[in-house]
């Protein structure tokens, strides 16, 4: 295990964690907060006095950085942004408890959305501002942003590799350009385009500044966390309408708005997984609209709210326009079952996502048609391509790791006095990094009547969900700390 090496990288995201809290810490000092801004200052001094003590000792790390290394640098790098990122929240007393603080900035980081706060428009806007921004650098990831911009690694492309497949959400991630730094800046190039546009949309439809600014960088990471207490619900028709558009761009394979920016736009009509988001998409929408038309006064406003609200969960968004808890059983059932599926592979959002449970399904084809044809040899194939038999089997530990994660923590958060459906749709939501959830932590309510135990089991459950998995629980694992 290269430990200097991903003690070094550690300090190198600290650095950059420090960077993006400063618009926060300027909107407090030049706001009249003056105890934010402090607050600020301090969580900035203690990240740099620790990253530069990491840096110094780390400095002289050796070169040799394999799989495992990448694994166990990328969930630790996770945790340490998230413990060190909830800093101002507990510090200007405006989350009081610090376990609170974790919540909401790994709830942020992991782009879930799901929070402990009774009344968001009670924060400072530095502090909300910190707090959409977790969304944005967790949305694409903070290793690829570091990728990016830092050449942590000299040319070697195998470093590179390692880290944006430990990060980076999808059943398979591969180079969309012969070198790895090219491919994260045309990531995060992407990235940056498509927040862009949506904040100028948001602007013509008149929303403040500021809103347009969180909730931009918010649907960008498909993460949830709003600036008012209705989330979206307070907003025009339009603004609405702007986001779930949004909403499901950001739930696209990024490969694929790569694709059409080369010219090459029958490779992204061919392909399967997209195929699939906008075919769920679109049923589902139908359906929902059908099942709650009467509820709402006009057909407009009843498939702008299922449009919505398909949007956000399919995308793993977490915004809401309206209490959808109230809906009959069809509905909530749709959008309980949107939880689990999430996005496209290489999007923000979080989920199973669509073209993992794509190759599940036809995982699942492959053997029954084996089990009535032992001699036949039968390959999976996406977009035509045959998969490799690595990546299916990756796929199918994936699946029972999900499950079993699932199951363990749903029997340890039942632990507090919730109905079935209320701590069910917590982990599912948490560990999908979707947020909002049913009954009690519906649209309209938070996290917080929760122990503090489930909240820490809720918190493994967003890092781990937004990781894939792997990274989190390899470092329980006693050989990832052996030394090679």
């Amino acid at each position: 295990m290269n430990f200097r090496m991903i003690g070094r990288i550690i300090s190198f995201i600290l650095i950059v964690e420090a960077i993006f809290m400063l618009p926060g810490m300027l909107l407090c000092a030049f706001g009249g907060q003056s105890w934010s801004a402090i607050s600020f200052l301090i969580s900035i001094a203690i990240i740099l006095a620790f990253a530069t003590g990491l840096w110094l000792i780390t400095r002289k790390a050796p070169k040799g950085f394999f799989s495992r290394d990448g694994l166990v640098c990328v969930g630790l790098s996770w945790i340490t942004m998230s413990v060190f990122g909830a800093l101002p929240f507990y510090i200007s007393h405006e989350i009081p408890s610090y376990i609170d603080s974790l919540f909401e900035i790994a709830s942020g980081f992991s782009t879930t959305g799901a929070s402990i706060l009774n009344d968001v428009e009670s924060l400072s806007k530095g502090i909300l501002l910190w707090r959409s921004t977790s969304h944005w650098l967790g949305g694409m990831g903070v290793l690829v942003f570091l990728l990016a911009l830092v050449p942590i690694s000299g040319r070697n492309d195998g470093f590179t590799m390692h880290l944006l497949r430990a990060e980076s959400p999808g059943p398979d991630v591969g180079k969309l350009v012969p070198r790895m730094k090219q491919t994260a800046i045309i990531l995060y190039g992407l990235y940056i385009l498509l927040t862009v546009l949506d904040f100028i949309f948001l602007v013509i439809g008149k929303m403040p500044v500021f809103d347009a600014v969180c909730i931009a960088i918010g649907t960008a990471g498909t993460g949830g966390f709003g600036v008012l207490n209705t989330s979206i619900g307070s907003y025009s028709p339009y603004i609405q309408t702007v986001c779930t558009v949004f909403m499901f761009l950001f739930g696209v394979n990024f490969t694929c708005y790569y694709l059409l920016f080369c010219g090459k736009i029958k490779n992204v009509l061919k392909d399967e997984e997209l195929h699939w988001y906008l075919g769920i998409a679109f049923v589902c929408i139908t359906v929902i609209t059908i099942s709650v038309r009467h509820l709402y006064p006009t057909f407009g406003d009843t498939l702008r709210h299922s449009a919505f609200q398909v949007g956000s969960l399919l995308s793993s968004t977490g915004f809401s326009t309206t209490d959808f808890d109230i809906w009959p059983a069809l509905p909530k059932a749709i959008l309980f079952s949107l939880m689990f599926i999430g996005a496209s592979a290489g999007s923000t959002g979080g989920g199973f996502k669509v073209g993992r449970a794509l190759m599940a399904a036809k995982i699942m084809r492959r053997n029954v048609r084996q089990i009535l044809y032992p001699q036949r040899v039968e390959v999976v194939r996406m977009n035509g391509r045959v998969v490799d038999e690595n990546v299916l089997r990756n796929t199918n530990a994936y699946l029972c790791t999900y499950i079993i994660i699932i199951i363990v923590s749903f029997l340890v958060v039942s632990l507090d006095d919730f109905t079935t459906a209320t701590n069910l749709t917590a982990v599912v939501s948490c560990f999908n990094n979707m947020g909002p959830g049913l009954e009690g932590i519906g649209p309209t309510l938070n996290y917080s009547g929760y122990s503090v135990l489930s909240k820490i089991v809720l918190i493994f459950d967003m890092l781990a969900g937004r990781l894939e998995i792997f990274p989190i629980l390899v470092l329980f694992s006693r050989s990832a700390w052996k030394r090679r």
